[in-house]
């Protein structure tokens, strides 16, 4: 049985686009630093990376842009950009393992969903590597052209340096404008 891991990176931020990666690796694959992307440093990311386009017998990567997100929703364009990373894939997998606990059926093909699959499945592991990586590749590259909301560490996530930047600066061509950029906050002073 083929089995294709897929998962998604930049669903809670609130710039660019939503990134997916599909993967199937060799039956019986090992790795001893795959797991979690979300437990790895940048650096070692990168290496697996490296590891898992060479290892793995296929993958793929797609992204739903942030006009599409705010047309479509986040949870939507989430589904869209997993079955376009299916889509690329060369080889037609028997199951898709998915890491949460929702996804649209994708063509016949059988699917199932885990939630905390990328600490489960290599497979899915592996996914969530190749689409954080390519991400924060692409945040990398527009934080150059867009100075002062921290994309180049925050990668477009709701951290206080990223909000400010939209305080100061505005918003950028890459904001979702459905997002909740800033927040109504309710100030609370001491007595």
């Amino acid at each position: 049985m083929i089995e294709a891991g897929c998962d998604e990176a930049g669903r809670g931020c609130l710039a660019g686009p939503v990134v997916a990666a599909a993967v199937i690796l060799p039956k019986k694959y090992r790795h001893k630093k795959l797991t979690d992307s979300k437990q790895l440093t940048r650096e070692e990311r990168e290496e697996l990376r490296v590891d898992i386009q060479r290892d793995a017998l296929c993958w793929a990567v797609a992204e739903v842009d942030h006009s599409e997100i705010d047309k479509i929703n986040i949870l939507n364009a989430s589904f869209k950009a997993m079955h376009l990373a299916l889509d690329k894939l060369f080889m037609v997998p028997d199951l898709i393992l998915i890491d949460g606990n929702r996804f649209k059926p994708y063509k016949e093909i059988k699917h199932e969903c885990i939630i905390k699959g990328d600490g489960k499945y290599l497979s899915i592991a592996a996914a969530s590597v190749l689409a954080k990586t390519y991400r924060d590749d692409m945040m990398n590259s527009l934080a150059k052209q867009f100075s002062g909301y921290g994309w180049e560490t925050n990668v477009g996530y709701p951290t206080i340096e990223h909000r400010e930047g939209i305080r100061q600066l505005g918003i950028t061509p890459y904001h979702r404008r459905s997002f909740t950029l800033l927040p109504d906050q309710l100030e609370l002073f001491p007595d």
